[in-house]
């Protein structure tokens, strides 16, 4: 008879072959869909060589501060104080570990042992990272409901194909799968642990607001990327469509595995875009500059400062 050990372990290994097969589909089709449509993507790249300066370097800016917002959410989902330089310092390697693993696995990782190692339980780490992932999603979806009465017929679905209904569908019964197993009673019982976390949390006017505040300010740093990158290369929306546009598309992207976002959020963001009426090369243009100010830029030095931290201990 398997231990509970082994099954877990077994468990683990099967869902890290089903996220690895995932991502690898997922690049797969990105790099499809980039030598598809090569032309369009180097005419962007061309594009953005002479887009606005000055917009680019407001959206660089917003770029380096999306990393405090999210040290100041991730403070907000601990009670105890967490050391402010280390905190962004990690936030900032966690950037650049979360675009080599699918899923959100590198920040999770880069995250998890950083609490740990500022005293914090392994299981207390664990919730902490649940509660910040849970106001994140919460604060994109309640700015997508404000925003989308202001911007009408912005957001329309798409036609679909038989076969892309039939993934969809095949995803929900993925995610509803827990459901009839004998997992399901652990998942609400961490759920629950989740909860009771964010009332813990809320007892602590200054913790929640750390909490809610981050989290906005994240979602909106990263809005404000993509709206300065389109109004330098002349896209011809509004700033609060632009905004839109980008929590459906990063949204809708964190339902697929892929390293950061990546693939998957850059087809997302080129869809909602060309859907709103962008010239492909223009929509390619946009999204390739706010790949560059929030993931190549930084990747490099995000991972020196990974490899210092992990020198000295920190994580």
């Amino acid at each position: 008879m398997t231990s509970p050990a082994g099954l877990t372990a077994s468990l683990g290994r099967l869902r890290a072959r089903w996220q690895a097969g995932a991502c690898l589909a997922v690049l797969l089709t990105a790099l499809y869909l980039v030598h598809r449509h090569w032309p369009t993507v180097e005419s962007g790249a061309g594009r953005l060589a002479v887009a606005d300066h000055g917009w680019l370097l407001v959206g660089a800016v917003a770029a380096i501060g999306t990393w405090a917002a999210s040290a100041l959410a991730q403070q907000g989902a601990v009670v105890p104080r967490l050391p402010g330089p280390r905190l962004v310092a990690a936030q900032f390697a966690a950037s650049a570990a979360n675009h080599l693993l699918p899923a959100g696995l590198g920040a999770g990782a880069v995250n998890l042992r950083f609490l740990t190692r500022c005293g914090l339980p392994a299981g207390r780490s664990a919730g902490a990272l649940a509660v910040k992932a849970a106001a994140g999603a919460a604060v994109r979806l309640a700015l997508i409901a404000l925003l989308a009465p202001a911007c009408p017929g912005l957001l329309r679905l798409p036609h679909l194909s038989p076969a892309a209904v039939a993934v969809a569908l095949g995803v929900v019964a993925l995610a509803a799968a827990p459901l009839a197993t004998p997992w399901w009673p652990r998942c609400r019982r961490a759920l629950a642990g989740v909860v009771a976390d964010l009332r813990a949390l809320h007892a602590c006017p200054a913790r929640a607001a750390a909490l809610w505040g981050g989290s906005l300010a994240f979602a909106g740093l990263h809005a404000l990327v993509l709206i300065a990158v389109t109004r330098a290369v002349g896209l011809p929306l509004a700033p609060l469509q632009v905004a839109l546009l980008y929590l459906a598309a990063s949204s809708a992207a964190a339902l697929l595995p892929s390293p950061g976002g990546l693939g998957s959020l850059d087809a997302a963001l080129g869809l909602a875009l060309t859907a709103a009426g962008t010239p492909g090369a223009a929509a390619a243009s946009a999204v390739l500059g706010y790949r560059l100010l929030t993931v190549w830029l930084p990747l490099l030095p995000g991972l020196l400062v990974l490899g210092v931290l992990v020198r000295r201990k920190a994580l």
